[in-house]
């Protein structure tokens, strides 16, 4: 190749990305830095020799995630078979969430004992926590689906599998353009509509059966004009039909033609415990009564009242198990220091609304809160950061990036730190945020940002092992493809560089410093 080519290309490459000499860039320093995710730092990492469980431990264990316990995954060692746990918990997504986070706190230590702990009993304790977790998921849904069989009802629209399956918005919308739905109905589900998901649930849950109960309103204020007592009548038909909608029940003509005590018989007799504890025993004691004005309360008022408190109970038994899920993200998260970003927003989520906690949960927000950009430990020089660009074939350099640089360029410079591709418990992959599904990868010694095929070997090339910073603090990422080497910069272009100094980038007296890297807010948040 021509000398003067070559020349000219690095001249451009320097140019282009703003990059200072060799020596500058040796100049860095490490600086602590919070860091994440789903393992443990390499340095952390135990010889992993003993083996402190017995078999029988270990089947019991193996059990628990569906891990096939042959032979040779029941001679590994302590780590080394907690490691088996963990990945196979990671594969079985939200089912085993708190096993797969008791196991990254367990292989964050470097006490033996932990890992045998873990395997004897924290797993199955953890994995209690998982079903528990999957119950009250289920009786949320089932809470969902009652309340929205429950405005049908109120409503008069016949129940359907196919309504009660529709998202919130789209139920709300089949609400507003069925016939059955008056004036009142149709402005609250509009009004809703243009609202949040919060007020979406609350129409659901009471906003129809009100509306709907303005429009009877209505219609017996103009009836009673006419007719006092046939207004009366309608009156006491939907205080019935309310009651009976909040059992979840569409009672026929012989139902609403009862006596009040003998109404509210029914309602217990078809009703479900499940549709309401507070409810039930509301209804039980007016039953009991032998006062008629208490039945009629309960009809007229009783039910709604004794509704809402099961709504509320439901709503806060919901957020306090919300909270606890999210303070166990937070916390494992924290412990491994490679995700500040996200440890962040889930801290504040926290101190927020239930609704913030139920937004910040949902998969694409949790994964968008794994954003981080990656810059050299000491911040000099001042704004670089490692990014990459397609006019350099997505080759991986630092460069200055900052809060007025166009989109495309801090998107180029932010990195989705998730758990490795390769499925190894201490390490993790950068993937970009720009391009999703593509990630650091390395290719030869050289990193870029490569689309990650599904195969093995890209797998092992796309995943970094977070080991503590070279220079002292900080954070450095070893290569699962090529171990002993570092993810390094090097004269402005990113590498896998070892010590030894067979190449221009290895080695040197600076080594430890460019290897060391801090996990710095998104720049493109």
């Amino acid at each position: 190749m021509d000398k003067r080519a070559t020349t000219s290309a690095r001249v451009r490459r320097v140019i282009t990305r703003g990059v200072v000499t060799t020596t500058a860039l040796a100049a860095v320093v490490g600086v602590a830095a919070p860091g994440v995710a789903s393992a443990a730092p390499g340095g952390a990492a135990v010889a992993a020799t003993a083996i402190g469980t017995d078999e029988k431990q270990r089947v019991s264990a193996a059990s628990v995630v569906g891990l096939d316990a042959t032979w040779d995954v029941l001679q590994r060692s302590d780590l080394d078979f907690l490691q088996e746990l963990w990945r196979k918990a990671r594969e079985g997504g939200e089912k085993y969430e708190a096993v797969r986070m008791a196991a990254e706190e367990a292989m964050l230590s470097s006490n033996p004992e932990d890992h045998v702990r873990f395997i004897v009993t924290g797993i199955h304790e953890a994995y209690e926590s998982d079903k528990k977790r999957e119950q009250e998921r289920e009786a949320a849904a089932r809470a969902e689906r009652l309340a929205k069989s429950q405005a049908l009802i109120a409503v008069g629209i016949p129940n359907s599998p196919d309504l009660l399956a529709l998202s919130d918005d789209n139920f709300i919308r089949a609400v507003m353009k069925h016939e059955a739905a008056g004036p009142q109905v149709k402005a609250a589900a509009a009004a809703a509509l243009a609202a949040d998901p919060a007020a979406w649930r609350e129409f659901i849950t009471n906003g129809a059966r009100e509306a709907h109960q303005r429009d009877v309103a209505n219609e017996i204020k103009e009836l009673e004009e006419k007719n006092r007592e046939e207004a009366q009548r309608r009156q006491e038909l939907a205080a019935r039909k309310n009651a009976a909608a909040l059992f979840n029940i569409t009672p026929s003509e012989a139902m609403l033609s009862l006596s009040d005590d003998n109404f509210i018989r029914e309602l217990l007799r078809q009703a479900v415990v499940a549709n309401g504890p507070e409810l039930y025993a509301a209804a039980q004691k007016a039953v009991l009564s032998s006062t008629p004005a208490d039945w009629r309360d309960f009809i007229h008022t009783g039910a709604e009242k004794a509704y809402r408190a099961d709504a509320d109970n439901r709503r806060q038994q919901v957020a306090k198990a919300n909270k606890q899920r999210l303070k166990q993200i937070a916390a494992a998260l924290e412990k491994t220091g490679v995700n500040p970003w996200f440890v962040a927003k889930a801290n504040k989520a926290l101190t927020g609304t239930a609704e913030e906690m139920v937004e910040f949960l949902k998969d694409e927000n949790q994964y968008r809160a794994m954003r981080q950009s990656l810059q050299p430990a000491s911040g000099k020089p001042a704004g670089f950061f490692v990014r990459q660009s397609p006019v350099d074939a997505n080759e991986a350099f630092v460069a200055p990036v900052g809060s007025k640089s166009k989109q495309a360029d801090r998107e180029d410079a932010t990195w989705v730190v998730v758990p490795s591709l390769a499925k190894k418990a201490d390490c993790y992959s950068f993937e970009s945020a720009r391009d999703r599904g593509s990630y650091l990868t390395l290719k030869g010694m050289r990193v870029v940002s490569a689309a990650y095929d599904g195969s093995a070997a890209t797998a092992q090339a796309a995943t970094w092992c977070a080991r503590p910073g070279l220079s002292g603090s900080g954070k450095s990422f070893e290569s699962a493809s090529q171990p002993a080497r570092w993810l390094r910069h090097f004269d402005g272009d990113v590498y896998a560089a070892a010590k030894d100094g067979k190449n221009r980038f290895d080695g040197g007296k600076s080594f430890d410093q460019d290897a060391t890297w801090k996990l710095a807010d998104p720049l493109a948040p």
